[in-house]
C-alpha cells in the first residue's frame, strides 16, 4: 500500500505547486520571476522634426538652376538706362538697384509699368532696391509725381520728435508703403554708421549722434521695415567714421579695434539682432582688420562680421564701380576678388563684364562651386523671406 499512497501524495504536491524533493534531499527553486522587476518598455520612437519649408523651397529651387542662374542671382546690379528687361533674362539678374534718374519726371504709373516689366522678364521674382534714406538721398520722393513729401534725414526727424511715439519707426513705415506701392522690395537702409562730427563725409546720412543712439534708431527702422515686409541694408559696415569719399579715392581707416567694438559695431549689432535682412560693406581700408584690401574685397573683414557680430543673413558690396576699387580689379575681376572675400551679392554697373568673368574664375578654379551655392541659398532665403518664392 505504500507505493500507492506515495503516487498519491506526489499527485497533491504536484497540483499544488510544489515538486518533489530532488534527488538527494534538495528541493527545486521556487519561480521566482513574477516578483523580479520588469525592464523598462521602450520609449515610443522621437517624432520626424517638421520640415522648414523655407530651407525646402531654397534646396528645390537651388537643385533646378543652371551654374549660369546662380551667378547671375549673386548681381544686384545698377538698373541700366536701356534694354533692362532684356538683360535681366539673358543674365538671369538677381536684383536691379534704381537710381534718380529711374524716377526722374515719371509718372507713378510709368515707375510701376517699368518694374513690373523687369520681373515679368525674370526667371525668379526680382529684388528691386533703392536708396531711399532721407534728407540727402533720396531717389524716389525727390519726384513729387510720387511722393508728397521729401523723406526728412534721421537728424531732422529727431529734432522734429516731440517724445510721443517712435518717430523713426513711423518714418520707416511710410517710406516702406511708398516704395512697396511702386513694386520696390528693399531700401538699402538704414545708415548704421556713427558720425557725430559734421566735418565728416558720412556725416549728414547718419543720426548725428553716438553710438548708443545710433544704435536705438537703427533698431527702430530695422524693426519697423520687417513688420512692412521689405528688405534692409544696414550700411556701411565696419562703419565709415570719418574717412573720405569712396567714390573718388582710397580711403584708409587707421582707428584701433576697440573703437570698433565700443562704438561702431553697436548700430550694426542692435540692427542684425532687429532681424536685418543685409549688410552692405564699405571700400574702406581698414588698417585694424585688413591693412592691404579695401573691406568689401577684405576675407578678414568678413570674418568679423561672420563670427564676432554673428550676422548669417546676405552680405552685399558697395557698388564696385566706384574709383577706390579700380586697383585691385586691374589684373581680374572685382566681383571674383568680392565674392572670395565672402560677399552673397555684388553691386556694379558692369555686371555684363563682371559676370562673364565669374563664370570663367569657376570654369578654371578661381572659384568654388561651393562658394557660388552658399551664396546663392543666402540670396534664395532673402527672396523667400520678403514673400517672393513660394
Amino acid at each position: 500500500m505504500r507505493r500507492p499512497l506515495a503516487l498519491l501524495l506526489a499527485a497533491l504536491l504536484a497540483l499544488a505547486g510544489c515538486a518533489p524533493a530532488a534527488p538527494g534531499g534538495s528541493s527545486s527553486a521556487p519561480d521566482v520571476s513574477a516578483f523580479q522587476p520588469q525592464p523598462e518598455p521602450a520609449p515610443d520612437p522621437e517624432p520626424e522634426p517638421e520640415s522648414d519649408p523655407r530651407q525646402a523651397a531654397v534646396d528645390r529651387i537651388l537643385s533646378n538652376m543652371t551654374l549660369e542662374e546662380k551667378v547671375g542671382q549673386l548681381f544686384f546690379a545698377r538698373c541700366p538706362s536701356m534694354h533692362a528687361a532684356a538683360l535681366v533674362s539673358e543674365y538671369h539678374l538677381g536684383g536691379y538697384i534704381l537710381f534718380g534718374r529711374d524716377f526722374q519726371d515719371k509718372t507713378r504709373a510709368e515707375v510701376t509699368a517699368d518694374i513690373a516689366a523687369y520681373q515679368g522678364a525674370a526667371d525668379l521674382p526680382l529684388l528691386i532696391g533703392v536708396d531711399e534714406e532721407g534728407g540727402t538721398v533720396v531717389r524716389v520722393s525727390s519726384n513729387p509725381e510720387l511722393a508728397s513729401h521729401r523723406f526728412q534725414s534721421p537728424q531732422e526727424l529727431a529734432l522734429a520728435s516731440s517724445g510721443q511715439g517712435d518717430i523713426f519707426a513711423e518714418d520707416a513705415r511710410e517710406k516702406s508703403s511708398l516704395l512697396l506701392g511702386l513694386g520696390i522690395n528693399v531700401n538699402f537702409a538704414p545708415v548704421a554708421d556713427v558720425s557725430t562730427d559734421p566735418a565728416d563725409f558720412i556725416h549728414d546720412r547718419t543720426l548725428g549722434q553716438d553710438a548708443q543712439a545710433t544704435a536705438g534708431y537703427v533698431a527702430s527702422v530695422v524693426g519697423a521695415m520687417e513688420e512692412s515686409r521689405i528688405g534692409s541694408v544696414l550700411k556701411h559696415f565696419p562703419g565709415y567714421g570719418n574717412n573720405v569719399d569712396t567714390h573718388t579715392g582710397i580711403a584708409v581707416d587707421q582707428r584701433p579695434y576697440d573703437s570698433f567694438e565700443t562704438s561702431d559695431f553697436l548700430p550694426f549689432e542692435a540692427g542684425i539682432s532687429a532681424g536685418a535682412d543685409a549688410v552692405l560693406v564699405s571700400h574702406n581700408i581698414v588698417t585694424c582688420m585688413d591693412g592691404d584690401l579695401p573691406a568689401s574685397l577684405s576675407p578678414e573683414v568678413h570674418r568679423v562680421l561672420r563670427e564676432e557680430l554673428g550676422f548669417d543673413g546676405v552680405i552685399l558690396t558697395d557698388d564696385l564701380a566706384m574709383d577706390a576699387i579700380d586697383q585691385y580689379a586691374e589684373t581680374g575681376s572685382a566681383a571674383v576678388l568680392a565674392l572670395q572675400a565672402g560677399n552673397d551679392m555684388v553691386l556694379t554697373t558692369d555686371f555684363t563684364q563682371q559676370i562673364p568673368q565669374v563664370l570663367q574664375a569657376l570654369a578654371d578654379g578661381t572659384l568654388s562651386q561651393e562658394v557660388i551655392d552658399r551664396a546663392a541659398a543666402r540670396v534664395l532665403g532673402w527672396k523667400y523671406d520678403l514673400g517672393l518664392l513660394s
